[in-house]
């Protein structure tokens, strides 16, 4: 049976003051704890405990460190949050625009385009209900409905622009692969054919949803497993040594190449690497390997395409 009580931030301090965790200012640490929850601070000093059952901190450990630690994992979810919402939105344009004009504005309704007939009705369902939530409160489901009644779903270029990139990458990955769109939008983005892009497009969405709810991303392991090309078309990683093994795929680093790279043809000359850099140099007792990073890794041709 659960017996514990819920500590002040003073108690809370004096706990981890015991435990062996060093706080120089005692009254700012208060301010930090009232708002940012215990537990969510936990997640950083976690891997700074040399007994974990009873959570005896190494010595030197630092409260300062362990903020600097949140503070760089929040400024990479906005980096990463801002990468995202780009690879987003051109995928939408992309599965709008081929679908529409290879098939016809209703495609995403049409089950035959579709692999998995369950996948299919599951998309489309999540579909009506985003529509459905927007329809009494954005100005352009209004019109629509007020000039063509409420029988069926609004064209693609509307509809789709109200779903989820989660929900895009399951309408792009169970297209059959007979719709010739499948393998144009994943030439664009350098994928060359479908089998790689649902991945990559699997992976960024997890990632999306982490950022957009504040989940840590430092030292953490992503489940999803990408898939990468043996020879990419497009400026790729040179030294096989930088390039992560599988075994390391949980780690994020080989999940920002993948944004990087398709980034890099959605907007040439972007910046992630500069901002990225800087935040490391912003954070220098940031560990890179917590986050799976190859040495060099700025050197290579992914990284420098201009």
């Amino acid at each position: 049976m659960f017996s514990k009580n819920p500590f002040t931030f003073k108690e809370q301090i004096a706990q981890l003051q015991e435990r062996g965790l060093q706080i120089a200012n005692p009254v700012l640490a208060e301010k930090y704890l009232s708002n940012i929850s215990y537990y969510r601070l936990g997640e950083y000093w976690y891997v700074m405990q040399s007994d974990k059952e009873n959570h005896i901190f190494k010595p030197n450990s630092k409260f300062m460190d362990v903020v600097a630690l949140y503070n760089f994992d929040a400024e990479l979810r906005l980096l990463l949050f801002d990468v995202i919402e780009k690879i987003e939105i051109s995928l939408r344009t992309k599965l709008i625009y081929h679908l529409s004009h290879e098939i016809d504005p209703w495609w995403f309704q049409n089950k035959n385009c579709f692999i998995n007939e369950y996948f299919f009705e599951t998309t489309l369902d999540t579909l009506k209900k985003e529509v459905k939530r927007s329809q009494n409160k954005d100005v352009i489901l209004k019109k629509h409905y007020r000039k063509y009644g409420k029988s069926k779903l609004p064209p693609a270029w509307k509809t789709i622009e109200y779903t989820s990139l989660g929900n895009l990458s399951k309408i792009y990955g169970n297209l059959s692969h007979k719709v010739k769109s499948k393998k144009v939008i994943a030439k664009e983005y350098g994928a060359v054919n479908h089998i790689y892009l649902p991945s990559w497009l699997q992976s960024i969405a997890q990632i999306r949803n982490f950022c957009a709810h504040h989940s840590r991303l430092w030292n953490r392991n992503l489940p999803n497993t990408v898939k990468l090309l043996p020879n990419p078309p497009n400026p790729w990683i040179r030294n096989n040594d930088n390039i992560p093994k599988e075994n390391e795929f949980s780690k994020i680093y080989i999940h920002m190449c993948l944004m990087k790279y398709m980034l890099n043809t959605i907007q040439p000359n972007n910046n992630f690497k500069e901002k990225l850099s800087n935040l490391f140099d912003k954070y220098p007792n940031v560990d890179p390997n917590a986050l799976g990073m190859k040495p060099d890794w700025q050197n290579e041709p992914l990284w420098n395409q201009s």
